[in-house]
């Protein structure tokens, strides 16, 4: 396969991570941010910073239509942020997001004329989500690559990696303090570390603390 690939990004720790990883391993990397009304318009500024940072390619899609389709709390203010439970999923969760976005990077990538994507699903941190398990991911590349008559591959290179590992990667890759302090992934809007007290900021913080107690008793 060729050399090229296209992230799909959203300024956040998982996207970052897979940003600085793509860079690593292509010798042409571009990004796609999609608008669908987020719930922060900090989203798509840190996005368009990062991807300066790194001085690659950014395409903005939108997809605002998903507001309207698909209500939800990272989408409206009248929605509280919370966690699932039971078999409940989080009012976070974007029925079809990761569907259109890989749908949407996919009809992109070929017009590029690149055969990679990557994305940062997770099923070992995906909080119930059905659209970040690896069934989907593998279905989905088998469907693109029919429908557009084009051999993609869809990378997830943080599939089997929990939080703990995630920040281990990102320190690997030499990112470490870049993506802990310029990376948005707080529900509420706070770039870095965050409000603290959402469920994305509860998982990030815990994995970080988890890296950074092994890291010392290693270096001790």
């Amino acid at each position: 396969m060729n050399k090229k690939a296209l992230v799909v990004f959203s300024g956040g720790q998982d996207s970052t991570t897979c940003l600085v990883w793509a860079l690593k391993n292509y010798e042409e990397v571009q990004v796609v941010t999609f608008n669908y009304n987020q719930r922060h318009a900090a989203e798509i500024e840190v996005a368009k910073a990062i991807a300066k940072k790194f001085n690659v390619k950014q395409h903005i899609l939108d997809l605002s239509l998903l507001n309207q389709l698909a209500p939800n709390a990272l989408t409206r203010d009248d929605i509280e942020i919370a966690a699932g439970e039971g078999k409940e999923l989080p009012s976070t969760f974007v029925d079809g997001r990761n569907l259109l976005f890989l749908s949407f990077a996919a009809i992109l990538a070929k017009q590029l004329g690149f055969a990679n994507i990557i994305t940062g699903v997770c099923q070992t941190d995906f909080s119930g989500y059905p659209d970040c398990r690896d069934v989907f991911v593998k279905s989905l590349n088998v469907t693109l690559n029919l429908s557009m008559d084009y051999e993609f591959i869809i990378h997830t290179p943080l599939m089997w990696l929990d939080k703990k590992e995630t920040w281990k990667l990102a320190d690997e890759l030499g990112y470490f303090e870049y993506i802990r302090e310029h990376t948005l992934t707080c529900y509420n809007g706070i770039i870095g570390s965050g409000c603290g007290t959402c469920p994305a900021c509860l998982l990030r913080q815990r994995g970080l603390d988890q890296y950074e107690a092994e890291r010392n008793e290693v270096g001790s």
